[in-house]
């Protein structure tokens, strides 16, 4: 599994670890420092900052505490919840967190074998397309003796500490990772494709027939091993506001459940009637949703004992809570759905030449002179209709928030129907139809889903506007393999 991955900045783990057995010295990152350029490039911390070893921190330290939890994580002071949210969702699933955390044994703290200890940890991560693994030394950022960035409820577990460290590290420094997106940490996690859903556009609230069937699909999703998290839409002074109903605004929920709850037919329902619910957790620890279906909520007595218990039930504040998924869509405006499946990979570029037939970033459909000018991708649907998810990735800007530089590009793509013939590219647009063009924004990743009658068709990836260069991941699913 770990010979697998890429070594980060070219650092063997392994070979690091051995060294430090060896010369009796514990790791000290030179690739990640323990200074302020780790730290932030605007932005302090609250006070003077001590980087301190989890030892230093308290007694007998462990990467676990009773195995791994979604109810182990609390954000620190750096707005990041996003990224707090996508690692609940990552410990729900052992097959992906035993991926991220590799070698989770070995690294364990050994009281048996302390010499096995050199304060050296490793990650990896899923980016464009391949597994990093990132090598960190454990000493952590802390004022007056406590850890200031994301920490277990228990002082002695570090796996979240150490795992967002070598995250911070790929970003540049803990500042960097202030807003993001929680779909955009689970691909990171999992190579999964992420679908952002617009809730408050769609309004699934107001047609039950559309609420239905979405509640069918993230139902498949979640039952498939798929990852899913929402957030509710803030102004610029409404992050992180706490609305009366006990919602946070501009602040990211990881679902830890999609369920179908049966109702005892004794209180006046039909026998056997389902409601279907949503399980979250804010990434706070605490502050959670108090309408019905909250913990304490009359509703949970027209469920019966068994089925309660077999949902796990608890009634105490810590940041866990179900609602009616008629309420979800009602109050939540984004939803982020990552679905674990295998597809067909491209990568390419955006690239400037003086020569058009050289030219690889034409912009947008609207720029009708160059817009053929850009990539493009032929494929074919075999069956006589076929259901196209396609994800376009440009390369994560992070590490780029130091210069100033760090904001996405507006990226987007068009599909066309092209003869079945064709195999070159188009240079002309006759008789072709462009049947759907995706949104444009400045979002990591641009997601369309689409049902495409049989046929041969080109997606052209683009930029919005022309010369902008970049590189990005095209990442195509049909049911039957399409040649793309």
């Amino acid at each position: 599994m770990s010979s697998s991955a890429v070594p980060y900045k070219n650092q063997h783990y392994a070979d690091l670890k051995k060294l430090c057995i060896q010369t009796k010295t514990l790791f000290e990152d030179p690739e990640f420092p323990v200074d302020n350029s780790s730290l932030f490039y605007s932005k302090p911390p609250p006070g003077a900052v001590h980087w301190k070893r989890p030892g230093e921190i308290c007694k007998a330290p462990h990467l676990f505490v009773e195995g791994i939890s979604s109810h182990d994580l609390n954000q620190g002071v750096v707005g990041n919840c996003w990224f707090v949210a996508a690692c609940s969702c990552l410990a729900l699933k052992p097959h992906l967190w035993k991926r991220v955390i590799p070698d989770w044994k070995e690294q364990e703290w050994d009281s048996n074998h302390p010499g096995n200890y050199a304060g050296i940890f490793h990650f990896q991560f899923w980016i464009f397309g391949e597994w990093i693994d990132v090598v960190v030394d454990d000493r952590l950022p802390t004022i007056n003796g406590k850890l200031i960035y994301c920490h277990s409820k228990q002082k002695n577990e570090f796996w979240s500490a150490l795992l967002e460290k070598a995250y911070a590290k790929l970003a540049g420094c803990y500042q960097s990772l202030e807003g993001g997106n929680t779909g955009d940490a689970v691909v990171d996690f999992s190579g999964s494709v992420s679908e952002a859903i617009d809730l408050k556009n769609e309004k699934f609230y107001k047609d039950q027939n559309k609420q239905k069937t979405f509640f069918a699909e993230l139902l498949k999703v979640w039952g498939r091993g798929g990852i899913i998290s929402c957030s509710i839409r803030a102004g610029q002074h409404e992050i992180e506001l706490q609305m009366d109903n006990g919602l946070v605004k501009g602040h990211a929920y990881s679902v830890t459940a999609v369920k179908e709850v049966r109702l005892e037919p004794r209180h006046g329902y039909i026998g056997n009637e389902a409601i279907p619910l949503v399980r979250m957790r804010n990434p706070w620890g605490k502050t959670e949703w108090k309408g019905a279906w909250s913990d304490s909520s009359e509703e949970w007595s027209k469920v019966n004992d068994t089925e309660r218990k077999l949902l796990g039930i608890t009634v105490e504040d810590d940041g866990e809570f179900w609602m009616s998924f008629k309420d979800w869509c009602r109050l939540f405006t984004d939803a982020d759905v990552c679905r674990l499946i295998n597809t067909s990979m491209h990568f390419g570029s955006w690239t400037v030449n003086e020569n058009p037939l050289l030219n690889r970033c034409g912009g947008c459909v609207n720029h009708k002179q160059t817009f053929l000018q850009n990539p493009q991708y032929l494929f074919d649907v075999t069956k006589e209709s076929d259901e196209v998810l396609i994800s376009l990735q440009q390369q994560d800007r992070k590490i780029h928030r130091k210069k100033g530089l760090g904001e996405n590009l507006t990226i987007g793509f068009s599909i066309l129907w092209v003869e079945l013939n064709r195999k070159y590219r188009l240079h002309d647009i006759l008789t072709q139809e462009c049947l759907h063009t995706s949104t444009y924004i400045n979002a990591r990743t641009v997601f369309m889903r689409c049902m495409l009658p049989q046929g041969r068709y080109v997606i052209i990836p683009t930029t919005f506007t022309p010369s902008i260069q970049g590189d990005y991941m095209l990442r195509l699913f049909t049911d039957v393999d399409s040649g793309c």
